[in-house]
């Protein structure tokens, strides 16, 4: 048996240490536990500390992760020195006073849908950040599915052809807010699904909606974007329905995709079908549309959890000094939909145009 040489003195191999994000969530409700679960298990990521107002979940967290801090006070881990990076799941209302106070601390911050309640703070937000040289992300899951990547792969293709429209229903018996009405709580997820697939910035928004519930928020509601590109976008929200449904439709020149966030694993559906103009002198007389029928391809998605794409996107993001994909000025475009629709809705559907920032 050969003996075992011994490496000679200074030879040794250095272990480069890889630096990790230290993060503090805000909110331990109905998001917060999938934000700190996805946070925990991403590399480059480690969650230091935990705020929420209420002790009862800052004690049933501590049970879940012994080692992790808890407070009630969120400006104590706002401010916490070893705290790098601060993700807020808490009400809408309360987005822009803890994001700013954690850009402000020079904090890295992500914050759930919609950034903020009004066009004015988000604006505060994007500017702040930028003064301040920190990253600013906005936690628009569905950007982050395999489905929808697919889809803005195949816009950028080309393989779509011109797309014609974005058509979506997303309906369900679901949890009334409080806080926002149905636009900003289920159609934000489609205005940041559709300025990430298409890349084109509405010029204007018409919405109509309903409170059926005295002194609640709209619960149900249909919103129209409007392209400059003669792109059109129609929304259809919901909190009263008796079935759950998430369907999405995209129509190109080319071809037209079809996308059921329900279906368990042909989530996406590519048809070869659509209409051919003709100029023909012969024929224009007979059929100006003729149709086009081909074949359906279900392509396969990655399954991966959404949040967990987003979470390693935002540390890496921070690490890397890259720009989210979802960054403050993503956010601040939805928030300008949002707002813009709000006021349509209470014309009763009179158009209101998007200002060009």
């Amino acid at each position: 048996m050969p003996a075992i040489r011994a490496r000679p003195p200074g030879r040794y191999l250095k272990i480069q240490e890889v630096p990790i994000l230290r993060i503090g969530v805000i909110g331990f409700g109905y998001w917060g536990p999938n934000l700190v679960r996805n946070f925990a298990e991403a590399k480059g990521g480690k969650v230091v500390a935990m705020a929420d107002l209420s002790a009862q979940k800052c004690t049933a967290f501590e049970r879940r992760y012994p080692g992790i801090r808890t407070t009630t006070d969120p400006r104590e881990l706002i401010n916490a020195a070893d705290v790098d990076a601060v993700v807020i799941a808490t009400p809408v209302r309360t987005h822009f006073e803890l994001a700013f106070a954690a850009i402000e601390a020079g904090k890295h911050v992500m914050v759930e849908k919609p950034m903020t309640e009004t066009v004015e703070q988000a604006l505060r937000l994007v500017d702040a950040a930028a003064r301040r040289g920190v990253t600013l992300m906005v936690d628009h899951t569905f950007v982050y599915t395999g489905a929808v990547r697919k889809i803005r792969s195949l816009v950028e293709s080309g393989e779509l052809g011109d797309v014609y429209y974005y058509d979506s229903t997303r309906i369900n018996l679901g949890l009334f807010q409080h806080d926002v009405d149905v636009i900003w709580d289920l159609a934000v997820h489609d205005l940041a699904i559709l300025d990430y697939v298409v890349g084109e910035k509405a010029t204007a928004v018409s919405a109509t909606g309903m409170a059926h519930i005295p002194g609640h928020v709209e619960n149900v509601a249909y919103l129209t974007a409007y392209m400059g590109s003669g792109m059109i976008a129609h929304v259809n929200v919901n909190w009263l329905s008796p079935v759950k449904i998430r369907h999405t439709m995209v129509g190109g020149s080319r071809k037209m995709v079809v996308y059921d966030d329900l279906e368990p694993s042909e989530k996406l559906k590519i048809y070869d079908k659509g209409i051919t103009l003709t100029d023909d002198p012969e024929r224009i007389s007979q059929m100006l549309v003729g149709y086009r029928t081909g074949d359906m391809l279900a392509p396969q998605i990655v399954g991966r959890e959404a949040l967990a794409v987003e979470a390693e996107h935002f540390i890496d993001c921070v690490t890397n000094s890259k720009t989210p994909i979802t960054d403050g000025a993503c956010g601040l475009r939805i928030v300008e939909l949002c707002e813009a629709a709000t006021k349509s809705m209470k014309m009763r559907g009179h158009p209101v145009e998007i200002v060009s920032r």
